[in-house]
């Protein structure tokens, strides 16, 4: 099964702590993190870091699924990163679509680890995104097919690097249990191959 190219380019932005630009295939995401900041009051809390993500589309307005991917992102965030050991501060996640050819979630959450990486961010383990779509025929493949109305479903799975387990999951479209969960095994297969790629990023 063809698979899409990864690429990464770390410390791309100056201001931020940590950024990187993530390219899985033909989408791209343009990830930068700061922090731990200060905060504003209303929004410390006393045992642990406060973790905001905003997302920015390519072009337009941010709409409902733009909401929805801030939400995953820094619930994921929240659940990785050491939080507990920077009391009263916040971490800003800002992501900044490039290009989207249909892997968009899965390029951000992996833009987003290796930019908390760059930054130097305590965490207790590192999480990676696998997108995987379903065609009329019945077929899996990682890439999306040319012909977006061909596209039955579309899976995507986050999983935490040191127990294999599901972090987060998204899907959209019809499938049955059969298929979601050999679905949910083939990105599990796969996930292998994202973490070896970031450890490559960053040795190299």
């Amino acid at each position: 099964m063809e698979k899409p190219e990864l690429k990464c380019s770390f410390g791309v932005l100056s201001r931020p702590d940590g950024s990187t630009i993530f390219c899985e295939g033909k989408t791209s995401i343009l990830a930068g993190i700061y922090g731990p900041v200060e905060v504003k009051l209303q929004k410390a809390h006393i045992d642990k870091a406060c973790v905001e993500c905003y997302f920015r589309p390519k072009t337009g307005l941010l709409g409902v699924q733009d909401r929805l991917r801030e939400s995953l992102i820094r619930n994921i965030c929240e659940a990785s990163l050491a939080v507990s050991l920077y009391p009263r501060t916040a971490v800003l996640v800002n992501l900044q679509e490039m290009q989207n050819s249909g892997q968009l979630i899965s390029c951000a959450v992996n833009a987003v680890c290796l930019a908390c990486l760059d930054a130097g961010i305590d965490m207790k383990f590192l999480f990676g995104a696998v997108s995987c779509f379903l065609n009329g025929q019945g077929d899996f493949c990682f890439l999306p097919p040319i012909n977006e109305d061909s596209i039955k479903a579309l899976f995507v799975f986050v999983f935490n690097n040191t127990t294999g387990s599901i972090l987060a999951s998204h899907t959209e479209g019809c499938f049955s249990t059969v298929q979601f969960e050999k679905a949910l095994s083939l990105c599990r297969d796969e996930s292998v191959n994202v973490f070896k790629f970031f450890k490559h990023s960053l040795v190299h």
